[in-house]
C-alpha cells in the first residue's frame, strides 16, 4: 500500500473540491490500483460465504503473496511485524474477492460489521491488533466509514498451513 500516494491524492481530491467519501468503493479499488485475487475453492468441508438477509458471513480466509504463494511463518520467529501486516492486507483482498463475488459489487456494501483475525505468534506476542490493522486500514481506505467494523484479534499458536493469519468477516449489504 502507498500512504504517500493515497495520502496526495486525498489532498489533490480536496483541494480540487471532490469529497473522497463520495467515491464508491469500487472506484477506490482503481484510485489505489488494487486487483483483487482470484477466490480459492474450500479445501474442507465448509463454504466460503453464507448470507442470511442483508448479512453476509464470510469464512476464514489465510493469505497468499502476490505470486499465489501462501504466507507462513509464526509472527515474531519466523516473520516480522510489517510482514504480518501485509499478509493480513492480503488476506482482506481475498475476502473482498469473496465477496463480489457473492454480491456482484462492493459497491452493495452497506457495512462491514465485524472482522475476526487471528494471528500465528509465540506466547510472548502481543501485537495482534497491529498485524489485524492491516485488514482493517485497507477496508477503511476502501470503504470509508462503512469500513470502520468492530473486530477480535487474537494470537493462536498455529492456523493451518502455517499461515501467519486467518481472517473472518462480517459484511451487511443492500
Amino acid at each position: 500500500m502507498n500512504f504517500g500516494k493515497l495520502f496526495g491524492g486525498l489532498i489533490l481530491s480536496l483541494a480540487m473540491g471532490f469529497s473522497v467519501a463520495a467515491n464508491t468503493p469500487e472506484e477506490r479499488l482503481t484510485e489505489l490500483k488494487i486487483e483483487l485475487p482470484n477466490t480459492a475453492k474450500p479445501v474442507a468441508n465448509y463454504v466460503p460465504v453464507v448470507r442470511s438477509g442483508n448479512l453476509i458471513f464470510l469464512a476464514g480466509h489465510i493469505p497468499k503473496d502476490e505470486a499465489g504463494n501462501f504466507i507462513t511463518g509464526k509472527v515474531g520467529t519466523d516473520i516480522t511485524l510489517a510482514q504480518a501486516q501485509h499478509a493480513a492486507e492480503r488476506t482482506a483482498l481475498a475476502l473482498l474477492a469473496t465477496l463480489r463475488g457473492e454480491i456482484g459489487s462492493l459497491n452493495h456494501v452497506k457495512r462491514i460489521v465485524r472482522v475476526e483475525g487471528f494471528v500465528n505468534c509465540r506466547g510472548d506476542f502481543t501485537n495482534q491488533s497491529k498485524v489485524i490493522n492491516g485488514c482493517s486500514d485497507l477496508l477503511v481506505d476502501i470503504f470509508g466509514e462503512k469500513g470502520r467494523h468492530t473486530r477480535l484479534a487474537i494470537g493462536a499458536g498455529s492456523l493451518p498451513l502455517n499461515v501467519s493469519v486467518e481472517i473472518a468477516m462480517i459484511v451487511e449489504v443492500e
